[in-house]
């Protein structure tokens, strides 16, 4: 039953990102709660092949576990509106976010920069950029299903 509700949520999700109506910081933390689920993000890259683990392992930048934490304590500070609209976020409403919860002013605007940079991957798959990507990646892994040959 668990499962079954992971999985709708997934489909809800990517049906709400192929309908063009983005993804804002709600999405951000629901899919940072997905990964806690599947055990955090270094049972995750323990998954991958190792040079792909690698390679994300250089790319999470450091990004602990307990960070998870830390960014889940920044959203739920903001209020709806702030999260559907980050861009509400001016230095008044980073200083009240940070204090309620009890991060650096600096920290919330990391967790800013990465919700960008993770927006953009996600507009890239809401128009078909997995398709590319996957296109992208042929012969990197020979064999594996649903690769395209």
């Amino acid at each position: 039953a668990r499962r079954g509700v992971d999985e709708d949520k997934a489909r809800a999700f990517a049906q709400k990102l192929k309908s063009g109506k983005g993804f804002d910081l709600s999405d951000f933390k629901e899919q940072i709660g997905q990964m806690r689920k599947m055990g955090g993000l270094s049972s995750m890259l323990d998954k991958l092949p190792a040079q792909f683990a690698q390679a994300a392992g250089k790319l999470q930048g450091g990004a602990e576990e307990k960070s998870i934490g830390r960014i889940e304590g920044i959203i739920n500070s903001m209020t709806p509106l702030e999260r559907a609209k980050p861009e509400l976020l001016k230095a008044s409403r980073k200083r009240r976010i940070a204090a309620g919860a009890g991060v650096t002013v600096q920290e919330v605007n990391r967790l800013l920069n990465q919700f960008e940079q993770t927006q953009k991957v996600m507009k890239q798959f809401s128009k078909g950029g997995m398709t590319k990507m996957m296109r992208g990646m042929k012969g990197m892994l020979p064999g594996m299903p649903g690769m395209p040959r």
